[in-house]
């Protein structure tokens, strides 16, 4: 069975740093579009920041110089490093892998910024 796990999240102080992880089983990461959205209560669910399977990488302008996702495929794991973060950037942080049609997501973890 296929399944994204993430972890990382908490609370942490505006200006502090968080990484992020996202352990996949059943699936090859390097095959896929790999993606970490974000969605605060109320706001529309938003993507930060992604991968492809040939490496490239894009970004939120919001997030642009601030957060690096980065791919481990001996560990079937994509990560997302924050620094500098804001009280904006508190949301729920959610794992999602594309290939084709076929779209799979963890189940997300929270990240609280305090000001």
């Amino acid at each position: 069975q296929v399944q994204l796990v993430e972890s990382g999240g908490g609370l942490v102080q505006a200006g502090g740093s968080l990484r992020l992880s996202c352990v996949a089983s059943g699936i090859t990461v390097s095959r896929y579009f790999i993606g970490w959205y974000r969605q605060a209560p109320g706001k529309q669910r938003e993507l930060v920041a992604g991968i492809s399977s040939g490496g490239s990488t894009n970004y939120a302008d919001s997030v642009k110089g601030r957060f690096t996702i980065s791919r481990d495929n001996a560990k079937a794991t994509v990560y997302l490093q924050m620094i500098s973060l804001k009280p904006e950037d508190t949301a729920v942080y959610s794992c999602n892998a594309r290939l084709s049609t076929i779209t799979y997501w963890g189940q997300g973890t929270q990240v609280t910024v305090s000001s």
